[in-house]
């Protein structure tokens, strides 16, 4: 048994920033980890981070681009502290040792990206991620936070009262990956949840395999709410083969979309008459897939992208790494010919249901980076706004669980009085298969009041589940549950939507379900046992899996990331609000809250999206 102040779970980027934050602030913490922190999923990031730096600029008009960008599914106070907060903390990177690109007069480069107003963007060339990671890491280590590396924390520990908001999270179980141990860690002052994407829910996606949802799927069967999951970012520039990101900094310093009869369709085809490539993600990803699907893409599957008119000493400076992805995954040479790409999963807008400091409803747990939801992004993340969302509510979340007084909140978490139950017409049941719960009302969680017994009867659920994975010697794999999970919601919810679609995800979801609870590993050694991996994070993916397919068919609406074949229209006076799914005894309940519009100086009314 480990004990700490503070239990950080994930060390890309939000994880590594909270981890110095509550540091700072005098509180035992410590790093609890699946992989290396230079090897989270944070070092693929290569666009850059919005900052309102420059004369002419300023946080308020960053907040309009990314409410505009949200389709007015962001909540004002997430948005403009996002936006008060982010140059601050891009500084203090630049302070720490941050390598950013810089102008010929040594200020730090900015460049253009989609839906921006103003060229906001502050990057590293085009590993701006990747600066990231060692950058934090470098102060992780100067300061001696504990990292416990290769840990895979499997569940919460959290108190099972029949009210969420009654709960309390006194820590984590991890299965350490080079020993074969399952241990448990106390949190005396909070854990905080900072595990990433959940990509692998689709075969096609930029995110890493390690991306699996850990942090929201623990979180939901504990009893947090999960947050407009419909919401999922297909980027609009991805290698065909394999979903290597080509990042959106190319569009920004200039490359051009042309379709196979060489027209710049985003101009030519009116889908963006103003900004053509750098409209928002969800526009030109949509663009680009109706150009294939009017056949007017290049081999019925992607357009091309060309940057060759920027010229070799450009490219080298700001987008070489570019170059070196375009040949070794599609045998391009993109200083001499145009780059293959097609939408791909990206980003998930939706997540764990935090106010703006990273709490939850559960006392003692908090989320931040990707795996939240405050709501930032709303239905559409513009390019440039994830990472200052890393390290501005990584900080915050850090910080206030370490025991900060950070103010009241604007933004409630659970059920409230503003609360409207939904109801969602499924051809199926959905949520556990009985045996699958064993009729816990919270994951693992056990009524006691000393800390350590409620880790430790977590930890007693949690060796049993795992000894019984090992023991069997026979059924059904991960990989093959895998495979089916991600070509069901590759085929049916994926950038265009529609009822039948959804439904169909649905029954297939609840098969793959059904089949897990017959599922094997096939591996039976105790030390780096991937096999025992996966097969643990395929329940994760399951239970994703069916809440952005349960949100999306619930939202029978066009907005930002989410289209609807049935009903192409935003619709405002229905759909100003959040999907919320509870876990409650197994059962995926519905209901929304009304989005935040009120800022600190004004109310953002919602306005035509166009670009």
């Amino acid at each position: 048994m480990y004990e700490h102040d503070v239990i950080v779970v994930g060390a890309g980027g939000a994880g590594l920033r909270a981890a110095i934050a509550a540091h700072e602030e005098g509180a035992d913490v410590a790093l609890v980890t699946k992989l290396h922190p230079v090897r989270s999923h944070t070092g693929a990031a290569e666009g850059g981070i919005n900052a309102a730096l420059r004369e002419g600029d300023d946080w308020e008009l960053h907040a309009y681009d990314t409410m505009k960008g949200s389709d007015y599914l962001g909540d004002a106070p997430a948005i403009e502290t996002l936006c008060q907060d982010s140059p601050k903390e891009t500084i203090q990177l630049e302070h720490w040792g941050m390598a950013f690109s810089r102008e010929d007069d040594g200020r730090v480069s900015q460049r253009p990206f989609g839906g921006l107003s103003f060229a906001r963007t502050t990057y590293a060339g085009a590993e701006t991620g990747h600066h990231l990671l060692h950058t934090m890491y470098e102060q992780v280590v100067k300061r001696g936070i504990q990292v416990y590396d290769e840990w895979y924390v499997t569940n919460l520990a959290v108190t099972n009262q029949d009210d969420p908001a009654e709960r309390d999270c006194h820590g984590v179980v991890g299965y350490d990956i080079k020993s074969g141990n399952v241990e448990g860690f106390v949190a005396r002052d909070g854990v905080i949840l900072t595990t990433g994407g959940l990509g692998q829910v689709f075969d096609h996606t930029t995110n890493a395999v390690a991306n699996t949802g850990d942090g929201a799927a623990m979180a939901y069967r504990a009893g947090v709410p999960l947050e407009d999951m419909e919401f999922i970012q297909f980027h609009p520039t991805t290698l065909p083969s394999t979903g290597v990101l080509i990042s959106e900094g190319v569009r920004g310093e200039g490359g051009i979309l042309y379709n196979s009869e060489g027209e710049r369709f985003m101009f030519e085809h009116g889908y963006a008459n103003n900004e053509g490539e750098l409209a928002s993600r969800d526009v030109v990803a949509r663009a680009e897939l109706t150009e294939v699907n009017n056949g007017r893409g290049i081999n019925d599957e992607y357009v091309h992208l060309d940057m060759r008119h920027l010229g070799e000493e450009r490219i080298m400076d700001r987008l070489e790494n570019i170059l070196h992805l375009a040949e070794d995954f599609e045998g391009v040479n993109a200083l001499e010919e145009p780059m293959p790409v097609k939408p791909g999963q990206h980003y998930a807008m939706g997540g764990i249901e935090t106010d703006e400091n990273g709490h939850t409803c559960i006392d003692g747990l908090y989320a931040a980076g990707e795996c939240a939801c405050v709501s930032v992004h709303g239905s559409n993340r513009l390019g440039g706004n994830a990472l200052p969302e890393l390290i501005v509510f990584g900080a915050r979340a850090g910080r206030h669980a370490a025991g900060t007084d950070l103010g009241e909140p604007e933004i409630t978490t659970g059920k409230t009085d503003d609360t409207e139950m939904g109801d969602v017409d499924t051809p199926v049941e959905p949520g556990a298969v009985a045996s699958d719960d064993d009729g816990a009302v919270a994951d693992g969680g056990a009524t006691l009041a000393d800390p350590t017994q409620t880790v430790e009867a977590a930890l007693e659920a949690e060796r049993n589940r795992v000894e019984t994975l090992l023991e069997k010697d026979d059924g059904i794999q991960q990989a093959e549950l895998r495979a089916k999970l991600q070509k069901a919601m590759t085929a049916n919810v994926n950038v265009f939507r529609n009822e039948d679609g959804l439904k169909q995800a649905l029954r297939d979801i609840r098969e793959v379900r059904e089949e897990y609870q017959d599922v094997y590993v096939n591996d039976p050694s105790r030390t780096f046992n991937t096999d025992l991996i996966h097969t643990i994070e395929m329940r994760n993916l399951i239970d994703l899996a069916e809440a952005i397919t349960l949100g999306a068919l619930a939202r029978d609406e066009f907005r930002g990331a989410h289209w609807r074949q049935e009903n192409q229209n935003r619709r405002d006076d229905v759909w100003l609000k959040h999907t919320l799914l509870s876990w409650e005894d197994g059962t995926p309940q519905l209901w929304y809250k009304p989005t935040i519009l009120e800022g600190e100086n004004k109310t953002y009314e919602p306005k035509e999206r166009s670009y």
